[in-house]
């Protein structure tokens, strides 16, 4: 075998192996890092170069903002608001609170970014609203989770702006309006499936639908709605960056969590700092590390290694793209969400993009592929959050989110193979 062989294998080897062994996934990426640089005989002086290079970014700054937003509007009283536009809009239909569980997460995605936060919070509402209005534990459980996904593709996702930065040259904004059509893609999937379950068990509806009360819940909620707006036309419109945005939404949320909503008091507001740095750490050192991880892969010429080794099993773009699939969803078993980004871009879009897939349309599938594996053992995040706010066992959570999974990977096969679920909004706008 060649020194680049041996390295490339000491690199990839050592990594997945510790995965397995459950480091953490930040020590994980390092120690491989070093162990492949020493095997290439590098100074390891490279590493910390490579690591301040990967977070000197002014782009990356929007991250801690919008996970700072995220955290003061989740905090700030608003899940109440936007669970009761939810209801309003589609609590009448059978099985009535799932369709409002994923409705809601909808709403309180766009304002969130994560489906972590989503489950937390609307979870702790839903599940035992749910479950006290004759709806199964683990039925209510695997909606809530599922339907946390799609925080993850509607805007703003902290998630879109670190792809964004590992792709190189794609436009948040443009990644930002991508994901409105299919984070509804996914919602209605949800709903179907959600509708067939309620008519099989028989679950209750709400009441009849009031123009109404669907207006006055829009007044109640629209300051929190307003946060989203700020957001998406001032990038999509140039009026700022996306750092920029980030930072003037944090402003905002802090203003209306504190004086108009008043779920927060300033010893709260410390609170969700500290929750915010405790996320961030976690965060940027990820990022740090898994900058001089993508350097030794360029170094060894993995990316284009994978492209040739992936695209000489089929010269079909629709195997290709299958493929790419099963890629992410597998890596998506065994990992969190952001290092795959970090680590899986800088490969799998060359393949993709020799296959006819925009690189916009491509970050959509990861970040969708990323979400099913958070509800999928054994690093599920969402899905053991999902069970401890509900107390379930998690064997029995999964066996309810069965035909929930099949919802999501519907969507996702019909957002990997129609383009214009991703870019038709972003052209449309002008962001792409």
């Amino acid at each position: 075998m060649t020194p680049e062989t041996i390295s490339t294998i000491v690199l990839l080897g050592s990594f997945f192996v510790m995965i397995f062994l459950r480091f953490p996934i930040a020590y994980s990426v390092g120690i491989s890092t070093i162990l492949c640089m020493m095997s290439m005989g590098q100074n390891l002086v490279t590493l910390p170069q490579q690591m301040v290079k990967g977070v000197w970014s002014f782009s990356l700054m929007a991250v801690p903002f919008f996970i700072t937003m995220g955290v003061l509007m989740g905090t700030g009283g608003i899940s109440d608001k936007l669970i009761a536009l939810a209801n309003s809009l589609v609590g009448w239909m059978r099985g009535g609170l799932a369709m409002v569980n994923i409705v809601a997460s909808y709403f309180f995605g766009g304002i969130s970014g994560s489906a972590s936060a989503d489950t937390a919070s609307l979870g702790s509402i839903l599940i035992p609203m749910m479950v006290d209005e004759g709806y199964d534990a683990d039925f209510s459980t695997a909606v809530t989770i599922t339907s946390s996904c799609e925080g993850l593709l509607v805007p703003p996702s902290h998630n879109m702006v670190i792809y964004a930065t590992s792709a190189g040259g794609v436009s948040v904004g443009a990644l930002f309006m991508a994901g409105y059509l299919p984070g509804a893609l996914l919602a209605i999937a949800l709903m179907v499936g959600s509708y067939i379950l309620s008519v099989k068990h028989n679950y209750p509806k709400g009441a009849a639908f009031s123009l109404m009360n669907f207006i006055k819940q829009i007044g109640k909620s629209i300051w929190a709605l307003l946060a989203v707006l700020i957001v998406v036309v001032g990038v999509v419109g140039g009026v700022f960056t996306a750092t920029e945005s980030a930072a003037i939404a944090v402003i905002y949320s802090l203003l209306v969590s504190v004086f108009i909503y008043k779920g927060l008091d300033w010893k709260g507001v410390w609170k969700s700092l500290e929750q915010c740095i405790d996320t961030l750490a976690i965060v940027l050192i990820l990022i740090a590390m898994s900058a001089a991880f993508g350097n030794c892969l360029t170094l060894l010429h993995v990316p284009a290694k994978a492209a040739t080794f992936i695209t000489s099993i089929s010269s079909s773009p629709v195997v290709v793209i299958l493929l790419l699939n099963v890629i992410l969803l597998i890596l998506g078993m065994i990992m969190d969400m952001a290092p795959i980004i970090l680590i899986a871009t800088p490969i799998l879009l060359p393949v993709a993009q020799s296959v006819g897939l925009h690189p916009v349309q491509f970050g959509i599938m990861m970040v969708l592929n990323c979400g099913i594996g958070l509800l999928t053992p054994p690093v599920g995040a969402v899905l053991f959050i999902g069970s401890a706010v509900a107390k379930r066992p998690m064997e029995k959570v999964v066996k309810a989110t069965l035909p929930f999974y099949l919802c999501m990977v519907v969507a996702l096969l019909l957002i990997s193979f129609i383009p214009s679920i991703s870019l038709w909004l972003p052209r449309l706008t002008g962001a792409l």
